[in-house]
């Protein structure tokens, strides 16, 4: 990926034990939401959680961008210690919290929450200054 796909992303920081991006609310910014957060979980040794958070980030941004017409940020934090979790933050504009639903066989969408639910160790969601969070932990591999 060139230098001109990370600035179009607009990094915001990926210094240290935290990294944050912003994507503007496109199409193109679920594949490149993927692509940051396997590099940045490569760069610190967490391939063993890159498909997994990949693919709930994926949903999360999908899901914002459903909704959303500003800009969604996407955080991660590494855990101190290695028996802790990493977290992960997908944040938009809209004030409304996500409700998990349970979706019907042949429904298109609606899994999303729900593959987070499963797949975490906890989730939740938290208001902010303007619009909302959700996040989720995933334990590191002993």
């Amino acid at each position: 990926m060139g230098s001109l796909a990370w600035e179009v992303i607009g990094v915001i920081d990926t210094d240290g034990d935290c990294a944050e991006w912003s994507f503007p609310a496109d199409p193109g910014a679920v594949r490149t939401a993927r692509a940051a957060v396997r590099g940045q979980l490569h760069g610190w040794n967490l391939d063993c959680l890159a498909d997994l958070t990949a693919l709930l980030v994926s949903e999360l941004v999908t899901n914002s961008m459903r909704h959303a017409t500003g800009p969604i940020g996407v955080r991660l934090v590494r855990p101190a210690r290695s028996d802790g979790a990493l977290l992960v933050e997908v944040s938009d504009p809209l004030p409304d919290p996500p409700r998990e639903r349970v979706a019907r066989p042949e429904d298109e969408s609606g899994r999303g929450l729900q593959l987070v639910a499963g797949s975490s160790r906890r989730w939740g969601t938290r208001p902010g200054v303007s619009g909302k969070t959700v996040w989720f932990e995933l334990a590191v591999p002993g």
